[in-house]
């Protein structure tokens, strides 16, 4: 073999080798489009939300269930308030000092729950509802660029910082590498197992006023539970209302006027 095919091999094979490192997303790169991705949905004042929730189990009939979603993201503030059907209207849920309660007026008690804990009995989690706090609780790891049906996503896998309080300590994205947008999330326990996958097929913005930008969120989550492989979820987030929202919504005691 002459010198000069030698070289060429050698030139070919140093840049095959260094492709995949070119299209790597740096630790900084990573950490930033998290960022991205959470003040992309996140407003500078209030949210309120209507949102419908459809749980698939097997062998029962499917579960319709109407909430209201308020959000107050410059004190990390959330309540789920449920309207229908009659016998779930006046249950909701609240988020205050990074404490998660959930209030029945059946019995008229609060109970503190942890970010495992299923909404309504659904397949979603508190984190389905509240502001993307990714690159705040999260280290990324890059996986690559990968195909997902017609889009070319960001790959990442994503492991809780310490001392964060997540519903599962690993997840894996998939971020539109022309929008930004989550287009799937798996959610995995410590041990490996996958535990949940969403897929994220509409996102809609609407402007806000309080923080001079877009808002974007998802119009729709399909949530898959992959362990008990026959149940399912849908969120539809039907309608979006950034304006100021009462002082004193978020305390128990307003959730507990609701319900009387």
């Amino acid at each position: 073999m002459s010198l000069k095919t030698l070289l060429s091999a050698a030139v070919l094979t140093t840049a095959l080798l260094s492709a995949p490192a070119a299209l790597a997303l740096e630790p900084a790169a990573m950490t930033e489009l998290l960022a991205t991705i959470d003040d992309r949905q996140r407003n500078g004042g209030d949210y309120k939300a209507l949102v419908y929730l459809e749980q698939k189990e097997k062998d029962k009939t499917d579960n319709v269930r109407e909430a209201f979603v308020y959000r107050r993201d410059a004190d990390d503030k959330l309540m789920i308030l449920f309207s229908k059907p009659k016998t779930e209207a006046g249950k909701g849920y609240l988020r205050l000092d990074k404490n998660l309660w959930s209030y029945d007026p059946n019995v008229g008690k609060w109970e503190r729950r942890t970010e495992r804990e299923r909404i309504a009995g659904t397949d979603s989690r508190r984190a389905d509802f509240d502001e993307s706090r990714l690159a705040e609780e999260f280290t990324p790891s890059y996986d690559g660029e990968g195909k997902l049906g017609k889009y070319t996503a960001h790959r990442m896998t994503l492991k809780a910082k310490d001392g964060m309080d997540v519903a599962y300590p690993v997840v894996k994205l998939w971020v539109d590498k022309d929008s930004s947008n989550i287009l799937k999330r798996e959610d995995y326990a410590l041990s490996g197992r996958l535990m949940r996958t969403a897929l994220y097929p509409r996102w809609k913005k609407i402007f806000s006023e309080s923080k001079k930008a877009d808002v974007w969120f998802p119009e729709e989550i399909r949530i898959y539970d992959e362990v008990e492989k026959a149940n399912s979820t849908i969120i539809l987030i039907k309608s979006v209302d950034l304006r100021p929202l009462e002082a004193n919504l978020f305390t128990k005691a307003w959730l507990e006027s609701k319900s009387r």
